[in-house]
């Protein structure tokens, strides 16, 4: 008799236990009164929803470099930060400056079969480091991306489109190294912070 007062009290405590867990996730998913606007921009968005990076977020109006490419593509670097992190990101835009539509050559992805597979990228880009004699990389993540702008489309005669590209920290002592993008014309940048 006690083995089935035993099961009869396990199967309350089941069916008590799934009743109560229910009843908590019916509260917690309730509407909450209002909850359903849409959430506020913020100040610092325009009015399309976009944010323009002010100079105090590493961008300038004066380009740290512009590099001249193949099919009039121009590469102005707007910013090289060092970041606490253990990396310096590089930001700027790429333009087609000449009169038809320019396609980004396949050579900007650099020539490593891991970043190749990746689809179209920066990741040939590379710093150097000419006083320690080093060369950085673009970082990859864990799957080998490229942590850089990916995907890039056509661009048609005046567009420009925002890119950045990450790389390893040079040591600290390090503010000023060259910057390189295969087919790209070769250009001395400062990094910041």
């Amino acid at each position: 008799m006690s083995i089935r007062f035993t099961a009869k009290a396990r199967r309350g405590m089941v069916v008590l236990t799934v009743a109560a867990g229910l009843a908590l996730g019916v509260t917690g998913c309730g509407s909450g009164g209002g909850d359903d606007k849409k959430p506020e921009t913020s100040a610092s968005a325009t009015k399309d929803g976009g944010s323009n990076p002010s100079t105090q977020e590493g961008q300038s109006d004066e380009p740290l470099a512009e590099l001249k490419g193949p099919q009039s593509l121009l590469l102005q670097i707007t910013s090289a930060k060092r970041d606490s992190g253990g990396f310096v990101t590089v930001n700027g835009t790429i333009k087609n400056d000449g009169a038809g539509t320019a396609v980004i050559p396949s050579n900007l992805s650099g020539n490593e079969t891991e970043i190749i597979k990746n689809g179209s990228s920066l990741g040939g880009a590379t710093l150097v480091d000419s006083k320690g004699k080093k060369r950085y990389y673009v970082l990859r993540d864990t799957d080998g991306r490229p942590l850089t702008t990916t995907g890039l489309p056509a661009l048609k005669s005046g567009e420009s489109i925002p890119v950045f590209m990450q790389f390893p920290s040079p040591p600290t002592s390090t503010t000023e190294v060259d910057f390189q993008l295969p087919g790209f014309a070769t250009a001395t940048i400062q990094i910041s912070g």
